[in-house]
C-alpha cells in the first residue's frame, strides 16, 4: 500500500473553501469506485503548515492518475515517501484555456469547482465510467443559465446541449460564447434563430461546431431558450448520457415566465423529471443540486424514483451537502436510468 497527499486548488469563494475539504473527501470516495484499487484512510491532513487531503491505496496506474487528474478540487498529487513528497503528474481532459470557466462574472453564478464535482459524480455513475475519459459523451443542462457546466462539458471534450427559459441569459451566453471563440482564434461555425412551428416562434436556438469543421473531433453544443419542460420538443428521446442541473435556488431566483416566478423547486422537479428521465439513454445519469431549505432530500428522491430513476446512495453520495450562504444548504441526488 502506498500513501498520497492531494494539495486543493484554491478557490475564489471563501464559503465553498471552507466546504471544500469535506466535498473533496466525498469525490475522492465517490472517483475510489473506477481506480484499480479503493481509496482508504482518506482524511484531511495539514504537512508543513498546509492543507492537503490524504489517502493510501495500492500504487496508483496510470489511468488512476487520469482519473484523479480531474478531480474538481485537485491541484497537485503527492506520493509521501515518508516526510518527502513526490509529485505525480495529472492528466487533464482540459481541451481549452481555463478562462473558459472563469471569465464569465455575474450574481448567482455557480462555483466552477463545484459544476466539475457535480459533472465528475454523475459521469462515474454511468454504467460505462471510463467513457469520462476516453469516450464521447453528449450531456444535456435543461436549466443551463449563462452556461457553466455547458463549459465545462465542453472543457472535457464531449459535446454539450442546454436548455433555459431566461431570455437574457441566453442573450447573454451566446455573446459569450462567440466572443470566446473569435479570441481564442478557435475554429467553429455557430448557427443562431428562432424556432418556428404553425407559423409562430417557439423558441431561439443556437448551435456550434466546435474545432476542425471536417473532423470527428469537433465538438457540437445546442441550446435552446424554451422552457426545460418542453426539451422534448427539441431533443430526441434516448439521446443523451448525462442530464446535470443546479436547479433554481428559490431564494434569488427561479423558474420565471412571462408572468415572473411560477413554479417552486419542488413543482418544477416533478413537472420536468419525466422529461429529462426520458431524455436519458439507459445506463445514463442524472446529476441534480438544489437548496434543501426550498426542498427536502426525501422529496425529491420520491420524484426522481417516480420518473423511473434509481437514486444513488451510500459513502460519497451522500455526504455532497454544503453551505453556499446564510440561505442556501445545497445538496446532491445522483441517480440512473436503468
Amino acid at each position: 500500500m502506498t500513501d498520497y497527499a492531494l494539495l486543493l486548488l484554491p478557490s475564489a469563494n471563501r464559503v465553498y473553501t471552507d466546504a471544500a475539504v469535506e466535498l473533496t473527501l466525498a469525490e475522492l470516495e465517490i472517483f475510489g469506485s473506477v481506480l484499480d484499487a479503493p481509496l482508504s484512510e482518506l482524511a484531511p491532513a495539514t504537512i508543513a503548515g498546509v492543507g492537503y487531503v490524504t489517502f493510501t491505496t495500492d500504487l496508483l496506474s496510470t489511468r488512476d492518475l487520469s482519473y484523479l487528474g480531474n478531480a474538481s478540487a485537485a491541484y497537485a498529487l503527492f506520493e509521501r515517501q515518508g516526510p518527502l513528497l513526490l509529485p505525480l503528474p495529472l492528466a487533464r481532459l482540459d481541451r481549452f484555456d481555463d478562462d473558459l470557466l472563469t471569465i464569465q462574472k455575474y450574481a448567482g453564478k455557480t462555483n466552477e469547482q463545484f459544476t466539475k464535482l457535480l459533472l465528475n459524480v454523475t459521469l462515474l455513475a454511468l454504467a460505462d465510467p471510463g467513457a469520462l475519459l476516453d469516450g464521447r459523451l453528449r450531456v444535456l443542462d435543461p436549466l443551463c443559465g449563462r452556461g457553466t457546466t455547458l463549459n465545462q462539458v465542453l472543457m472535457y471534450g464531449h459535446d454539450a446541449a442546454g436548455v433555459d427559459l431566461d431570455g437574457k441569459d441566453y442573450e447573454a451566453y451566446q455573446g459569450f460564447l462567440r466572443t470566446y471563440l473569435q479570441r481564442k482564434r478557435i475554429k467553429h461555425r455557430i448557427e443562431e434563430g428562432p424556432v418556428r412551428r404553425e407559423h409562430k416562434v417557439v423558441a431561439r436556438r443556437l448551435t456550434a461546431r466546435i474545432g476542425d469543421q471536417r473532423s470527428e473531433s469537433a465538438q457540437t453544443l445546442d441550446v435552446v431558450n424554451a422552457d426545460t419542460v418542453r426539451a422534448m420538443e427539441f431533443f430526441k428521446r434516448n439521446t443523451f448520457d448525462a442530464v446535470v442541473a443546479d436547479a433554481p435556488y428559490g431564494v434569488q431566483h427561479g423558474s420565471t415566465g412571462p408572468k415572473g416566478l411560477r413554479r417552486g423547486p419542488l413543482d418544477l422537479l416533478a413537472e420536468a423529471a419525466p422529461v429529462w428521465a426520458a431524455l436519458l439513454r439507459p445506463g445514463g445519469a442524472l446529476g441534480l443540486s438544489w437548496n434543501v431549505h426550498v426542498a427536502r432530500r426525501e422529496d425529491a428522491v420520491d420524484v426522481l424514483a417516480e420518473a423511473g430513476l434509481t437514486v444513488k446512495t451510500g459513502g460519497g453520495y451522500e455526504r455532497l451537502r454544503h453551505r453556499v450562504d446564510q440561505s442556501i444548504l445545497r445538496d446532491v441526488l445522483v441517480a440512473t436510468k436503468p
